[in-house]
């Protein structure tokens, strides 16, 4: 049996693009390669989009931008970015209307993808460091909530930030924070550590993404910004047409991890 660790980002993309096994995640998929997030709107909000993001790097940082009604891109060389993700959310006039396997009947000439950094990418570099990862191993999606930090606005978009959360023993929180911030491109170090009130989260038993974890005595809920900010936006700004990830489950590219490491 191959590990989801060991497969290659080709091999991972193929399974799910063909669509046969149930994955709950991609955490943990694909050792030593990166994760994005995926927002594809019509080309007519692409610079607003665009700008949204440069306002707000923190929770979307973009690792590339395909052309109008392009599917690949060197990131993810052969592959299809409407059918290589496990699971895709439609958005129409902000509202979730339809969770598909493939979203190529949605994809038209006129849709711009946009590939967002994504967490999960630095999560082998806490594992070693010897920072335990909750939600991998309790064989969970990693919990993620809506926020009351308001993101910059630009053009069409704006709306609320979207967290993900680990729990990190008290010991080793700025070891999280040392390792997180050597990855800048897929969100880098926390935007909040401790009491979730802070940033309007009521109760962390209860994401608004992904599944809750158990969080052991001792230990302190560590807030990264989150990709999945931009659904957050789509819900708030109401664009006729939005294709995103399902939360948790990502394109997997071919680039390192280590590409988006810095010193």
């Amino acid at each position: 049996m191959v590990l989801p660790r060991s497969y290659s980002p080709s091999q991972a993309r193929a399974l799910f693009r063909d669509k046969t096994s149930s994955v709950a995640t991609t955490a943990g998929f694909s050792l030593g390669y990166a994760q994005a997030n995926l927002i594809a709107v019509d080309r007519r909000y692409a610079f607003d989009f665009l700008l949204f993001a440069q306002r707000n790097p923190k929770p979307c940082p973009i690792l590339g931008v395909l052309e109008a009604g392009h599917v690949t891109s060197d990131l993810v060389r052969g592959g299809d970015i409407r059918t290589d993700i496990p699971a895709y959310r439609v958005y129409r006039d902000g509202e979730l209307v339809d969770e598909v396997a493939d979203a190529t009947s949605y994809w038209t000439p006129s849709t711009v993808a946009f590939l967002i950094g994504c967490s999960f990418t630095f999560e082998q570099a806490l594992i070693d460091a010897h920072v335990p990862v909750a939600h991998i191993e309790q064989g969970r999606n990693v919990p993620m909530y809506v926020t009351n930090i308001d993101c910059v606005p630009a053009g069409t978009f704006s709306g609320k930030m979207v967290v993900s959360m680990r729990p990190i023993p008290a010991s080793q929180v700025a070891d999280a924070v040392r390792v997180t911030s050597r990855y800048p491109a897929v969100h880098g170090a926390p935007v909040h550590v401790g009491d979730p009130a802070a940033i309007g989260i009521g109760d962390l038993a209860a994401p608004d993404f992904g599944d809750a974890v158990d969080i052991a005595p001792g230990h302190i809920p560590v807030f990264w910004a989150c990709g999945v900010t931009p659904q957050s936006v789509v819900m708030s700004s109401k664009p006729d047409l939005a294709i995103c990830h399902s939360p948790g489950k990502m394109l997997i590219t071919d680039v390192r991890d280590s590409f988006y490491q810095v010193p």
